[in-house]
C-alpha cells in the first residue's frame, strides 16, 4: 500500500509497524522540535535508511494533490502539530493516544494523570477540518495504574498500536465500512507551564502527580524567583530538611537539572 507519513518521534512505533506490513512511505512529513525532550531525529533515521523524501515543512493542499498524482492510498497521522488540510483523494487517518472522544488536543495525556482517571486509550480516526473530531475507525481503552506516568502511559498506547495498524492496512475497506461518529467532546488546551510547575509550598502528593504526568519532559521547581528545569523529576516522600528542592512532606531528586533563571 502507497502512503504518506506524518509525524515525530513520539508516536514513531506506528511508521514502524507500517514499515513491517510493507506499505510503501512515499513522502515523510515532520516537523522541527527541541530534539531534547520532543524529537524527530528517529523517524527522519528511518526516512533517510530507506530512502523515502521527508520535509520539515508545513503539508499543504498542494502536496496532497502530488500525493494523489503518485497513487497514495491512505495517508497516516500521529503527532504531527500543524494542522493538515483535508482531502477526498485518499483516506486521512489520525493516531490520537487518548479514548475519543475524551480528551480532544494535542497534548491530552498529562491531564489524564494529573486528574486520576480510570482509563486511558488510543484511538485512530478519519482527519476531519476540526482537531480530532473525525469518525472513530479503531479504539482501544485501558486501565491507568496508581502510579502511573507519562513514560508507562505511552508504553500501553505502543503496545496496541500493532494491531491497529495491522487491521486498517489489510482491511481498509472494511474498517473504513465501519466508521462510527464520536459524538460529544471536549477540547483540552495545550498545558502551560503553570501545569507542570512545583514549589516548596506544595504538598508533596500534589508535586508527585505533576512531576509523573509531565515525567520525561521539562517541569520546573519554582522558589521565589528562582526558577529551575527539572527533567526526570520525581518525588522521595520524608523529611526535606537540607535538600534542594524540598515540598510540604517530601522532596524532589531529577535526573537533569538546569538553573533558567
Amino acid at each position: 500500500m502507497k502512503i504518506a507519513y506524518l509525524g515525530i518521534d513520539l508516536l514513531k512505533p506506528v511508521l514502524d509497524c507500517l514499515l513491517a506490513e510493507g506499505c510503501q512511505v512515499l513522502k515523510l512529513f515532520t516537523c522541527p522540535v527541541d530534539n531534547v525532550t520532543e524529537t524527530n531525529t528517529a523517524v527522519i533515521r528511518a526516512a533517510e535508511e530507506r530512502g523515502i523524501p521527508y520535509t520539515l515543512g508545513r503539508i499543504t493542499a498542494g502536496d496532497l494533490d502530488g500525493l494523489a498524482a503518485q497513487g497514495c492510498e491512505l495517508l497516516v497521522c500521529a503527532g504531527y502539530y500543524y494542522r493538515v488540510p483535508v482531502t477526498d483523494a485518499f483516506p486521512m487517518v489520525n493516531f490520537h493516544p487518548t479514548p475519543l472522544p475524551l480528551g480532544r488536543g494535542s497534548w491530552p495525556m498529562p491531564r489524564l494523570i494529573l486528574e486520576g482517571a480510570e482509563y486511558g486509550g488510543v484511538t485512530a480516526h478519519r482527519m476531519a477540518a476540526d482537531f480530532d473530531t473525525g469518525d472513530i475507525l479503531l479504539w482501544e481503552r485501558f486501565p491507568l495504574d496508581e502510579r502511573e506516568n507519562h513514560g508507562t502511559y505511552m508504553e500501553k498506547v505502543y503496545e496496541r498500536v500493532p494491531a491497529m495498524v495491522r487491521g486498517l492496512v489489510h482491511d481498509l475497506p472494511g474498517v473504513l465500512a465501519e466508521a462510527r461518529p464520536q459524538g460529544a467532546g471536549d477540547y483540552w488546551p495545550l498545558p502551560g507551564e503553570e501545569d507542570w510547575t512545583v514549589a516548596p509550598d506544595m504538598d508533596a502528593a500534589r508535586a508527585d502527580r505533576v512531576l509523573r504526568a509531565f515525567y520525561g519532559y521539562e517541569c520546573v521547581y519554582r522558589d521565589g524567583g528562582r526558577r529551575t528545569e527539572l527533567i526526570g523529576g520525581r518525588v522521595v516522600f520524608g523529611d526535606p530538611a537540607g535538600r534542594r528542592f524540598p515540598l510540604r512532606g517530601g522532596y524532589v531528586e531529577a535526573e537533569r537539572v538546569r538553573e533558567l533563571d
